[in-house]
């Protein structure tokens, strides 16, 4: 097995695999139906389209820094109006849609290297513009960090592969622990998320269930003696105002 590592950075994402109407969560890292929608949209493939050949993808993400959930609150109405009237026919509810500001992840997939080397090609030259999440979502660049076949699978490179955390995140955190959330294995003690795409069909979205593990591991760039500069343990901890928008 190869693995290829993707960077999903940007101003804003959005990873939500339960919205329902007027609220439109997102969850704290990508999910595998978003990042698959991704691949697809960079390889050219419709709505209605199959993407059966990218569910045995293996999937894991690491956070390499943590966003800060912010809330959009959008209303709309329609364009027509009444009669002799400067009203409009109908104006729509208001709606909360969720995004994680400044976030940083590091996504690996694991399949065949023909089939990463077909999804990396597409990433670099796609045939639909590509975001994270959702099209108000624009990515950094570069998306790809390459293929790599030093990993044996998807969690020896998530638990190896340097930290990719911003240079003013570095600054103010200094080696934390990284959280990783990957494709669990049979017996592993999971949760279930409903982020497996079985159509991403304009008549009808379905998804089907799948189980994941979470755990933490030490930073692959910290000290061997889990201890910073400092002598003090990684932590979470900011060293300086809780704005993250604040690049001192």
């Amino acid at each position: 097995m190869s693995v290829l590592l993707l960077q999903l950075a940007g101003p804003l994402q959005s990873w939500g695999d339960s919205s329902r109407f007027v609220r439109r969560e997102t969850r704290n890292e990508p999910t595998k139906s978003g990042v698959i929608g991704m691949l697809a949209s960079a390889q050219g493939r419709s709505r209605e389209d199959s993407v059966e050949d990218l569910l045995g993808i293996s999937f894991g993400v690491r956070t390499e820094q943590r966003g800060r959930v912010i809330r959009d609150l959008q209303t709309e109405k329609s364009m027509t109006r009444k009669r002799n009237s400067n009203k409009f026919d109908k104006e729509m509810p208001l709606t909360y849609r969720y995004y994680l500001s400044d976030a940083r992840f590091l996504v690996a997939l694991g399949a065949d290297r023909a089939v990463l080397e077909t999804l990396e090609q597409a990433i670099h030259s796609p045939k639909w513009p590509l975001y994270l999440g959702r099209r108000s979502c624009p990515p950094d660049y570069p998306l790809s960090l390459g293929i790599h076949d030093e990993y044996e699978d998807v969690r020896q490179a998530l638990e190896s592969e340097r930290w990719h955390a911003a240079n003013w995140y570095r600054r103010r955190y200094r080696y934390p622990d990284l959280e990783i959330v990957c494709d669990a294995l049979e017996g592993e003690n999971a949760e279930s998320w409903s982020d497996l795409p079985l159509s991403f069909s304009s008549s009808g979205r379905r998804y089907a269930d799948r189980a994941v593990r979470r755990y933490r591991i030490s930073n692959p760039d910290g000290p061997k003696n889990k201890e910073d500069g400092n002598g003090r343990p990684p932590s979470f901890e900011s060293t300086g105002e809780d704005d993250p928008m604040n690049f001192a």
